[in-house]
């Protein structure tokens, strides 16, 4: 049997392992933000019957333009946008994928922020974009003068910038975003994976899109829809932008199913969000319990709360996972991550770590 160190893989592999966050079959997973509250049982009932509908067609191709998915994100994100400025894949991780198939590559260079998203990195990576890291100013802020600075500096043909971000769980301020783009010729993406979890009324990259060809807002429904399981991802930006996409997405990327599902799912939005206010709650609590235990909880407006004064992450992670709860150790030393789960399962780990740091 030959192994992978045998094969003829790109240079720039070799020695690498896949990514992924530890998967352990525990009562409580609160390590990979996910929405861990039940789709609405009448509602996944329509999910389910849309889904029936659609597999009556299989032995036929998918919509390659899924037209009704974009209208319906249209309508769901609101600020004016049609079908012609949507566009969407499986997952937001292959959305990111597809705009650095398209505006990066061998020769070219994007720009991040750690600590960030860890697959803006990797997925650069996977395309032969080279990654630069940048440096954020103090509490895991950027602001429009650093930013600028180090666009300046490096000349980016992408600059990726997640707000909320992850795994810090911190806020961009919007003239950040405008900083950036008016500091270069190229793309910049937004990540806004988390966005539904801001305060109400809180600013978002959308505001911004108007007269800014460049400007690229990712947005998936894996968190606040509960949907992680259906890979469905999604963006709003100049139609041009759509057009670039489908000289690299693959035929027929979006399965009719798929489609069915999210469809179903969007027409639900108001029954599907009416969790994200149980979230917040749950998130904020953490904030307010996970300092009464010693730690140092970083403010978040994402579903997750990122928490230091760790002595021994590896340690309070393996005490947690034989109590039966998983949260995430992002690698950041003396800090983890938990997911802001349901009322019970938040009360489940906070009890837990509790006995853990009195211990």
């Amino acid at each position: 049997m030959t192994s992978l160190s045998d094969l003829p893989i790109r240079d720039d592999l070799r020695g690498l392992t896949p990514y992924g966050a530890p998967e352990s079959r525990v009562p409580i997973a609160l390590n990979v933000n996910e929405n861990t509250h039940a789709i609405p049982e009448a509602v996944a009932h329509d999910i389910v019957t849309s889904i029936a509908r659609a597999i009556l067609t299989v032995n036929r191709y998918p919509e390659r333009e899924f037209p009704v998915l974009r209208d319906s994100l249209a309508a769901y994100l609101g600020h004016g946008l049609t079908r012609d400025s949507i566009w969407a894949a499986n997952g937001s991780n292959e959305v990111l994928q597809q705009i650095l198939q398209a505006f990066g590559g061998q020769g070219r260079s994007v720009l991040g922020f750690p600590p960030t998203y860890s697959m803006h990195s990797i997925i650069a990576r996977g395309t032969g974009t080279r990654w630069i890291s940048a440096d954020r100013d103090d509490d895991f802020l950027i602001s429009p003068a650093t930013a600028v600075r180090q666009v300046e500096e490096h000349s980016p043909d992408v600059v990726f910038l997640c707000s909320p971000n992850n795994p810090t769980g911190t806020p961009l301020d919007p003239d950040t975003i405008v900083a950036v783009y008016d500091a270069t010729d190229g793309i910049v993406v937004v990540d806004e994976a988390y966005a539904e979890f801001a305060p109400a009324g809180a600013p978002t990259a959308l505001d911004l899109l108007p007269g800014r060809e460049r400007l690229i807002v990712s947005r998936t429904m894996s968190k606040a829809f509960a949907f992680a399981g259906a890979r469905v991802g999604y963006l709003a930006a100049d139609p041009a932008i759509t057009d670039a996409l489908r000289l690299v997405r693959l035929p027929y990327h979006l399965s009719a199913l798929t489609q069915a599902a999210a469809i179903a799912a969007l027409d639900h939005a108001p029954e599907m969000l009416a969790m994200v206010d149980d979230i917040r709650q749950q998130r904020d609590r953490l904030l307010v319990e996970l300092p009464k235990l010693g730690y140092h909880a970083w403010d978040s407006w994402a579903n997750f709360v990122l928490f230091g004064g760790v002595d021994d992450p590896a340690s309070v992670f393996e005490q947690l996972l034989a109590e039966g709860i998983i949260i995430r150790d992002v690698g950041m030393p003396g800090h983890l991550r938990v997911t802001a789960g349901t009322e019970a399962e938040t009360t489940a780990f906070l009890d837990a770590l509790a006995r853990i740091t009195a211990r």
